[in-house]
């Protein structure tokens, strides 16, 4: 069954899943692409990582319609803003993409929980 098809994943709720997972996977490939570029990429590698756990468990969380996913995605789009303000420094093509992708999955998951 795809997500798409889940009784309780309205329009707004599925493009928060949407934005959540690109959120985790352009961290992760920020995260890994960071790791060669020295120790002055740390804190950006951090919180790539926290995003990619964070945003794909948030995703996990709507998608089983967890009754926890609104507290979960206050964090998520905290630790995303942090990761874009962080990201938006440098000038790497893969914090750029950062950067990019990540504000929308900010206002998608303030819009979720403000629903």
């Amino acid at each position: 069954m795809a997500l798409q098809q889940l009784e309780h994943a309205d329009d707004q709720m599925q493009e928060c899943i949407d934005n959540c997972l690109e959120a985790a996977q352009v961290c992760e490939w920020c995260a890994d692409a960071c790791a060669g570029e020295g120790e002055e990429m740390a804190r950006c590698i951090r919180l790539c990582r926290d995003v990619a756990d964070i945003a794909s468990l948030h995703a996990r969380f709507m998608a089983r319609n967890s009754g926890y996913h609104a507290e979960l995605g206050e964090l998520c789009a905290d630790l995303c803003e942090a990761c874009a303000e962080e990201c938006s420094q440098h000038d790497h093509d893969h914090c750029q993409a950062c950067a990019e992708v990540l504000p929308e999955c900010v206002n998608s998951c303030r819009e979720m929980t403000a629903s």
